[in-house]
């Protein structure tokens, strides 16, 4: 927007406020439609896997995963239902973790899609807090919700144990794709889980355990296909390797 200099001469400091308004509601319209933020954290990582590489990412067991084709987007594919990895603890089977990124607070969007026939357990998995093969949370998007599905865990040196306090009846899954975000704040411990609709979590937890980890896509024992992934946080010092 641009001031006549008379405009100043005439409305003095009135125009000084004017002036200032602008200039915030400017600011905040860039911020708004930034996307290089999210939740004023900082892009980290994203990838549309349209290159076909997966340098970037870490399987459990590569042959579980690939490149493919799902209509004219290329994506990230899970296509063993039950892969070759056997976790220390009950956990999930199938699991890829982003390289040599670490984080504490962090926004995660992606776009899943299950490529399982339907069960009362079809789920796909997302991991964050990532420290070892025995100590992580996961996001487990299941069909049908009990104590062992459609929550939010902690690994914690044994077996799964659920820490959401809210949830849904279950992940309505279908053929098509979905939109997924995890929202993490470190002190306050929250995490948001949103499905689709990205105005109201469909499960909530509070958790301080891990406050900072690596991030991963998977499954439970399914299949499924994971797009658009982008990454918002803070990096944090990179946690050892599997």
């Amino acid at each position: 927007m641009t001031f006549q200099p008379k405009i100043f001469c005439l409305l003095g400091g009135f125009s000084t406020v004017v002036i200032a308004f602008f200039v915030s509601r400017e600011s905040w319209l860039q911020a708004a439609d930034n996307p290089q933020k999210r939740n004023g954290l900082p892009k980290v990582s994203s990838t549309d896997f349209e290159d076909g590489k997966l340098t970037d990412w870490e399987p459990t067991d590569k042959s579980a995963w690939k490149i493919s084709k799902s209509g004219k987007n290329t994506v990230y594919s899970l296509i063993k239902k039950r892969s070759e990895y056997e976790p220390p603890v009950r956990s999930p089977y199938n699991r890829s973790l982003l390289k040599n990124v670490s984080v504490s607070d962090f926004v995660m969007d992606v776009k899943l899609k299950s490529t399982q026939k339907d069960y009362n357990h079809r789920d796909l998995c997302l991991f964050f807090g990532f420290q070892d093969n025995s100590h992580f949370y996961y996001v487990h998007l299941g069909k049908k919700t009990d104590d062992h599905a459609n929550q939010i865990f902690i690994v914690n040196g044994k077996p799964r144990k659920k820490i959401s306090y809210k949830t849904t009846d279950g992940t309505n899954w279908d053929d098509a794709w979905h939109d997924v975000r995890i929202v993490r704040d470190i002190e306050s411990g929250k995490i948001d889980v949103y499905f689709d609709d990205m105005k109201k979590p469909v499960m909530q937890a509070v958790d301080k355990t891990f406050r900072k980890g690596r991030i991963g896509v998977g499954s439970f024992d399914d299949t499924g296909e994971f797009d658009d992934f982008v990454l918002y946080g803070h990096k944090v010092q990179q946690q050892s390797s599997q």
